[in-house]
């Protein structure tokens, strides 16, 4: 079987830099590795729970946490950021108030703050975000796979690649499919490559979305 890498660990330090930056010492660090996940949790649920979204694309393309001893400082990259700005004037200090609660941060002021993105399809959380709303509205996956691509082909993107894995369409053996438009080098380490898996409940059972992005090659 091939080795499967995940092409973002790949290509750290060249293409791709940290989601996270802090330091911390060898025994506190595991303690700062889950509160970056349960930080990132609590915003995609508040996201899900406050904004009724018509297409079902909550936008969250990827969050930025930087660590100082006083300060964390929150950067939510959206596609349409409109979402949760409009609506409730209030809504982002809503939001800060519910993740300062949740991990009663006394000696740390917590700051959050939106930063939108040009071409929201061009980024492979929102693309899976879309597919997984088309698949939960029961529209063929094939249809749904060629939508995302069309989309991500006018946000300029050089290739895109989409998997499909689990029980499609509710057939009682699962599989996988794929479809690739474009280029998309995973072997060369100076191609900028955005990859995510998601997971998507449908009625049938769990399906496992992937999607690979080819952006540019540094020369």
């Amino acid at each position: 079987m091939g080795q499967k890498i995940n092409p973002l660990g790949f290509r750290l330090g060249t293409t791709q830099s940290h989601h996270s930056l802090w330091f911390a010492q060898p025994k506190n660090y595991s303690e700062g590795l889950q509160e970056d996940k349960k930080i990132r949790d609590c915003i995609k649920n508040y996201v899900q729970k406050n904004i009724r979204i018509s297409s079902g694309v909550e936008g969250i393309a990827r969050i930025k946490i930087q660590k100082r001893i006083d300060l964390i400082q929150v950067i939510i990259y959206m596609g349409f950021p409109k979402l949760l700005i409009e609506g409730k004037p209030r809504r982002i200090e809503e939001l800060q108030m519910n993740v300062q609660k949740k991990f009663n941060c006394v000696n740390r002021k917590l700051n959050i703050g939106i930063t939108r993105i040009a071409n929201p399809y061009g980024h492979p959380n929102i693309l899976a975000e879309f597919i997984a709303g088309q698949l939960k509205n029961r529209v063929s996956f094939r249809k749904a796979m060629k939508k995302a691509i069309e989309l991500t082909e006018q946000a300029g993107t050089k290739g895109v690649q989409v998997q499909i894995a689990g029980r499609i369409d509710g057939k009682e053996i699962a599989r996988v499919e794929w479809i690739r438009e474009g280029r998309v080098p995973l072997q060369t380490i100076r191609a900028k490559i955005d990859y995510c898996s998601y997971t998507v409940r449908t009625i049938y059972g769990v399906l496992g979305i992937k999607i690979w992005i080819f952006v540019n090659e540094e020369q």
